[in-house]
């Protein structure tokens, strides 16, 4: 028997209180980083675009990240200010992917922006990617995260190497099946530093003349349509997954963009607060892992 779904991807009945058209729900999964927290929080305070609201889910164990001194504060301005925030404390940890999928969870906006704790974003992007995924229709539309410290650096390091690119979509946005191993994939290397701010910058991109370009996936800063995360199952798979793992965003977003399609948005306007990584083991990645898995999704 088919089970009937609404348009955001959930079972009748379930979280159906009304939600304007265009709301976002901004998620945010933390862990051990209260003074980083806090500076992502202040970049939504000047977020133009409404409604907004702000969930995030902290999984430090011995430590109460939301009511630190850093946090406290701008979490008040921004009630202050109308932007509802809802602060949940999720453990135990279960892994990355479990936790997103809690937040994700909590969503009701038809929109949903995945932000890590670490990430600064200028006062025009969450406008920027609904425009962008509003007029594409297809499942997420990313903001890669720029390095601030490559982008002025002489360093031969931060500059792209010649065959790194941006791939333009000249056309709609359309789905695409990017596996590992294939030429597509390669299309992350673009990823790195400010490369993508440097290419941008060559070709005369502005946010005035900002275009989407063709990914292999975006890390860190990814407006989902939340019906369509949902129909592609979220992050449902994390039972198939060590607690230990990453790549967990990275194996959602190639779901979403084989069925729906998916894009990164040039000039981006979010950037990397360059702290360091608190998922240091890289050794069980999602996608390598478990791959594009036709499966319908579990439902718990």
């Amino acid at each position: 028997m088919t089970t009937e779904i609404d348009a955001l991807g959930r079972p009748p009945g379930q979280g159906t209180e009304a939600t304007p058209a265009g709301a976002v729900d901004v998620l945010i999964p933390s862990y051990r980083r209260p003074a980083a927290l806090a500076v992502t929080l202040a970049g939504l305070l000047g977020q133009g675009h409404r409604p907004l609201r702000v969930v995030v889910s902290d999984q430090t164990e011995d430590d109460d990240v939301a009511g630190a001194s850093e946090v406290r504060p701008v979490v008040s301005v921004l009630r202050h200010n109308g932007i509802q925030v809802d602060l949940h404390k999720h453990l135990p940890r279960r892994g990355l992917a479990e936790h997103r999928q809690f937040l994700l969870d909590q969503a009701r906006a038809p929109y949903v922006l995945f932000l890590d704790d670490d990430v600064l974003v200028e006062p025009d992007l969450v406008s920027r990617l609904v425009r962008a995924i509003e007029r594409e229709q297809c499942g997420f539309i990313g903001s890669f995260v720029n390095a601030a410290s490559a982008v002025h650096s002489g360093k031969d390091v931060d500059r792209p190497p010649v065959d790194v690119d941006i791939e333009l979509w000249n056309g709609p946005v359309e789905p695409e099946v990017v596996l590992p191993g294939t030429a597509e994939w390669g299309r992350s290397r673009l990823h790195f530093a400010a490369y993508l701010h440097r290419r941008g910058a060559e070709r005369g991109l502005r946010k005035e003349s900002e275009r989407l370009y063709k990914v292999a996936w975006v890390g860190g800063c990814v407006l989902f349509d939340t019906g369509k995360l949902r129909l592609a199952g979220g992050f449902s798979f994390w039972p198939d997954l060590p607690a230990d793992h990453c790549g967990e965003d990275v194996l959602a977003q190639l779901r979403v963009m084989a069925r729906f399609g998916g894009a990164g948005l040039v000039p981006s306007g979010a950037w990397h607060q360059e702290v360091p990584t608190t998922t240091p083991d890289r050794r069980n990645d999602a996608p390598l892992l478990l791959g594009l898995d036709p499966r319908p999704p579990s439902r718990r």
